[in-house]
């Protein structure tokens, strides 16, 4: 397979520091094989110019052999992709609960039907119970949903989150030198996290100082899911806004 070729031409590559030419070619025919799959599903493509996924997971650095969380990780469609990276000696461990099954349908059962992604494990856990192994993951992904943890609605199964212990239990999760990677919808500066409930928005200050409150160091940030038409006072679910929101892309390091 070709997957298997680029993943031994890999294998001796370093996570850090500059990298010869030749290598950064290589790198970015793992991100571009992944979504070039025959295997995806039909509307995962269409989705693809609003995320930019393989922008955001080079940024990150997520390469194959990892092993990596998809925290929220809804219908799967990072998930899908991640696998594809990582590869065959990579994993991937997709986590979701109830109330993101509820909103994502059908789009879930098909992605994992058959067992058509055999290096992805579907991990179920509710709101505060999350449990982990320590030093388990190389990554941990959040795509959009780090705002969901400030949200509450207990009528739609979405309790208040424990959000010291959640960040605490990632942070364990990860192995030192481990990568958090947070994509989220910015909020008006200075907001705080006031635009959450109805806007589903989140000031990018709280994330840092929330992950950075639990351990982590803020390595690096990208622009490359910046919309300057978007002013940050609608819904990220309105008419003309979604999926094309404006958005920050954090990368953050658990210290070695």
């Amino acid at each position: 397979m070709k997957q298997t070729i680029l993943l031994l031409a890999l294998g001796a590559l370093s996570l850090g520091g500059p990298q010869p030419a030749e290598s950064a070619d290589a790198d970015s025919a793992v991100y571009a094989q992944a979504l070039a799959s025959d295997a995806r599903p039909e509307g995962d493509a269409a989705r693809d110019a609003g995320r930019k996924p393989a922008e955001v997971l080079a940024f990150l650095g997520i390469r194959p052999g990892m092993s990596v969380l998809d925290m929220f990780s809804g219908g799967g469609y990072y998930s899908e992709i991640l696998a594809g990276v990582v590869g065959d000696d990579g994993h991937v461990v997709a986590h979701s609960n109830k109330a993101y099954l509820s909103f994502v349908g059908e789009e879930f059962v098909a992605r994992y039907a058959g067992g058509r992604l055999p290096n992805v494990d579907i991990l179920m856990a509710e709101n505060n119970k999350l449990r982990l192994d320590a030093n388990q993951f190389d990554a941990v992904f959040m795509g959009l949903s780090f705002h969901d943890t400030y949200w509450v609605n207990p009528e739609a199964g979405w309790p208040a989150f424990d959000r010291k212990q959640l960040n605490a239990t990632l942070y364990e999760a990860l192995k030192p030198g481990g990568i958090l990677g947070i994509t989220d919808h910015y909020a008006v500066k200075g907001s705080g996290t006031t635009a959450v409930p109805d806007l589903h928005r989140i000031d990018k200050a709280v994330v840092i100082a929330d992950l950075e409150a639990a351990g982590f160091e803020l390595e690096s940030e990208s622009d490359v899911l910046r919309n300057p038409d978007d002013d940050h006072s609608q819904s990220v679910f309105a008419p003309g806004i979604r999926g094309q929101s404006d958005r920050f892309v954090l990368k953050f390091r658990k210290p070695q």
